[in-house]
């Protein structure tokens, strides 16, 4: 699937890959593959992360199986445009903390002829569209969701259901504030009585 030439007739071709999923659906994991894999290619790769994403590392991605991978955290998405000079592969974590703007970035970065490889949610904690997720998928050549397993009855999990009951957008946590649910299970739980 991904095995094409990044070579037409002398000129790079570029595209964008987003793998979307739930929490612990291993979009993280998928990420730090692709990218391992261009690496062994010998292709020049970089790595991107927001700054608020600290739960493993500051400064590298860290999947939940603790794979980690060399990366930048930067503060917006149009700093990756300044960073991205000479290099054949762009991955960026957790995008759906990033801006809006995040879209058009990778857009021009595809148009530059680099490969571009997103991972983030696709839904927030209400089963909303998150952020700039929706806007990759649509422009995206290829979208890959991954899906975790249901931790109420052990179907095919693609929400990602807050313990808590805190109400702010953005709220980093793990298995201690985060569960997978099927929508059966999710709609179950947010019925409200």
């Amino acid at each position: 699937m991904f095995i094409e030439s990044n070579l037409n007739n002398g000129r790079k071709r570029g595209w964008i890959e987003v793998i979307v999923g739930s929490m612990f659906s291993g979009k993280t994991e998928e990420l730090i593959r692709r990218l391992r894999r261009a690496e062994i290619a010998k292709q020049r790769v970089e790595i991107f992360k927001p700054t608020i994403d600290t739960r493993y590392s500051s400064s590298d991605v860290v999947s939940h199986d603790e794979n980690t991978i060399r990366s930048t955290a930067i503060d917006n998405s149009s700093t990756i445009l300044l960073l991205s000079g000479n290099i054949d592969v762009i991955g960026i974590d957790e995008a759906q903390f990033f801006d809006e703007n995040l879209v058009e970035v990778c857009n021009k970065l595809a148009d530059m002829g680099i490969r571009v490889i997103v991972a983030g949610l696709d839904m927030d904690f209400r089963g909303v569209p998150f952020g700039p997720m929706p806007g990759l998928m649509a422009c995206a050549e290829y979208v890959t969701k991954v899906h975790a397993v249901c931790m109420r009855c052990g179907h095919i999990a693609h929400f990602s259901h807050r313990l808590t009951d805190a109400e702010k957008l953005v709220m980093l946590g793990e298995k201690d504030s985060y569960e997978p649910l099927c929508r059966e299970c999710f709609r179950t739980i947010n019925l409200k009585p």
